[in-house]
């Protein structure tokens, strides 16, 4: 079965995410530094890609699911968008293959059998990248990566950045979660407090149980903004990011045996990156910015 590359399983939480994209944040102290409320850039602007060429592509059909707002879902008309959607649209523009490309929503369970019957081209639906799919599937370079965070009581009163502030502070996580992990590899001194699921986690943090909770940077900003919360808590330093622990980010997944198409997305997604209108997608996504 297909990895997704977060868990998006909070029906009432993302109900809200679907028609809201607006949330607060606190000043950020990034582990990997970028002006404020944009994209990180992955693309290295000195690097110049081999030029695609897709003449002989009749068509592009991209799938995704309809389960992961804000970058696949559908709105209120039954129409799918998202991030994602208009990703896809702006590659296809500049790969002058708009006219060519199309996007079909299937259950995330099935897009990868889908995509290796040839039933679609490529898979834009934060597919984890995992060693099983590379032997079978190629992957574009990654367009975004999802950060970790810490969401801190405002009674706790923190000051500082997290590697002091924390230290021998109670902190929870998911038992046996990526952030677990990464918690304990990049802040020691932290008394880590185990929970088995968002629920007791975000529990915990509102009643003070624990300061603060390390988790899934994009889950927590919407839950801090939202009615669940109360107002109970802030997002505190951060964005953390890490290859190792949280994976290589959001890629374009695609049956490409003969090399083409992947080639393709690289460059136009890098081209994308650099005239910023990546960036200007996740503005409109994320207003006020995941880093």
């Amino acid at each position: 079965m297909p990895l997704k590359i977060t868990s998006m399983k909070l029906q009432g939480l993302f109900v809200a995410i679907a028609t809201l994209f607006t949330f607060s944040t606190a000043p950020a102290i990034s582990a990997d530094k970028n002006e404020e409320g944009t994209l990180p850039v992955l693309f290295d602007t000195r690097e110049r890609l081999p030029t695609a060429n897709l003449s002989d592509v009749a068509s592009i059909r991209f799938l995704m699911s309809v389960d992961f707002p804000p970058f696949n879902f559908t709105d209120q008309n039954g129409r799918l968008t998202g991030f994602n959607v208009d990703l896809v649209r702006e590659v296809c523009a500049q790969l002058k293959m708009a006219a060519k490309c199309q996007m079909q929503a299937l259950p995330f369970d099935e897009l990868e059998a889908a995509v290796e019957m040839g039933e679609g081209d490529a898979v834009v639906s934060g597919m984890a990248v995992t060693g099983s799919l590379r032997q079978r599937f190629s992957f574009s370079r990654p367009y975004m990566m999802l950060p970790a965070r810490f969401v801190a009581n405002k009674n706790a009163k923190l000051q500082g950045p997290a590697t002091t502030a924390l230290a021998n502070r109670k902190v929870g996580i998911i038992t046996g979660s990526r952030h677990q992990a990464m918690l304990k590899a990049f802040f020691p001194a932290i008394n880590a407090t185990e929970f088995k699921n968002y629920e007791e986690l975000l529990d915990a943090v509102k009643t003070e149980t624990v300061d603060a909770v390390f988790a899934d940077g994009l889950r927590l900003p919407f839950w801090v903004s939202g009615t669940a919360s109360a107002g109970c808590c802030v997002l505190f330093d951060g964005p953390y990011m890490s290859d190792k622990f949280l994976g290589e980010g959001l890629t374009i997944m695609a049956n490409d045996p003969e090399n083409i198409l992947v080639p393709a997305f690289d460059q136009a997604l890098a081209t994308l990156s650099r005239n910023g209108k990546l960036d200007e997608i996740y503005r409109r996504y994320f207003p006020r910015g995941l880093y």
